[in-house]
């Protein structure tokens, strides 16, 4: 017979070393469509009209940089020219004329979201606005985002650009895959140096990785039309997963993708940081001068809304 004790000992192992299981029903989240994924494996854990085509705002920049970001030659310097300004509201104010290497440019998308900066970087990449946004639907198909279609590298409303929750989970594993994206993307403060020396620190838009430690990242959006937009990735225990929300509300949109990571994760709701954080290698998926500020204007109703 085994002793009683013994027993006791092995429940209490058992328990300590068994992974965290999500509950059976995710949390309550507002959206018009939501998707949530297994970054890893592409699995869905959980959807809510993952089909419906509609704008999704600077979230579409997670493609902008997946493009850029596989060309490559980050050292390349790119020079700014006036056209690339005509994208207000958010942006760097970056002078014509001025120069920055693609890396530097890159970084500062992925963490500010300005706008100007992302037709530098299609115009650069793709030769001309037209051509990079070839690249992106080119892009997009080879994932599988057959629903989308896509006008610009920044996300700024425009006819005939959509694309559903589905779809860009696709693409938001395919960015987080890549080695030079997923250090980016968890960057939560970037001292963006001026071509004249002036530093500006740029503070990260997502405001889910900045109050959860789990959250390893990834893109805002918002525009009128778009509504609050929201795709964030998380890792907990060797598990990395992938939340998609479009159509939210402000008010919302980071706790609620905050609840669906966590929920997806095995984590509680109410969740601390651990004491103790362990570096994790990047695995791939299976295939499937003041300084200046950052310029915001008003929403119009003439459809050049903010985009983050």
């Amino acid at each position: 017979m085994i002793p009683s004790h013994s027993l006791r000992i092995t429940a209490l192992f058992l328990l300590t070393c068994a992974p965290i299981l999500r509950s059976a029903q995710p949390p309550d989240v507002k959206g018009a469509s939501v998707v949530v994924v297994d970054a890893m494996t592409g699995e869905v854990l959980y959807q809510r009209n993952p089909d419906e085509k509609r704008p999704v705002g600077s979230t579409q920049k997670l493609l902008t940089s997946l493009i850029v970001a596989e060309k490559g030659e980050l050292d390349k310097e790119v020079t700014i020219v006036p056209s690339d300004e005509h994208a207000e509201p958010t942006t760097l104010q970056l002078k014509p004329g001025t120069s920055y290497t693609r890396g530097t440019l890159l970084t500062a998308l992925l963490v500010k979201s300005p706008n100007d900066v992302a037709r530098a970087l299609g115009r650069d990449t793709g030769g001309s606005l037209d051509d990079f946004a070839q690249l992106m639907n080119q892009k997009a198909a080879s994932l599988g985002a057959t629903s989308s279609h896509f006008v610009n590298p920044n996300g700024l409303p425009a006819d005939n650009q959509y694309s559903t929750a589905a779809d860009m989970s696709r693409i938001a594993r395919a960015a987080y895959s890549n080695t030079i994206l997923r250090p980016i993307m968890v960057t939560k403060y970037l001292p963006f140096r001026y071509a004249d020396g002036r530093v500006h620190m740029l503070r990260n838009t997502n405001q889910t990785m900045r109050e959860n430690w789990f959250c390893t990242g990834m893109k805002t959006g918002y525009t009128d039309k778009s509504k609050h937009c929201l795709v964030s990735s998380g890792s907990y225990n060797g598990k990395d997963v992938i939340t998609v929300i479009l159509g939210s509300t402000k008010d919302r949109i980071f706790t609620d993708s905050a609840r669906m990571l966590k929920w997806a994760l095995g984590l509680p709701q109410e969740t601390k940081s651990p004491t103790v954080k362990t570096t994790r290698k990047i695995r791939k998926p299976s295939p499937t001068p003041t300084p200046r500020k950052t310029h915001h204007k008003k929403s119009s109703s003439s459809g050049n809304q903010p985009t983050t």
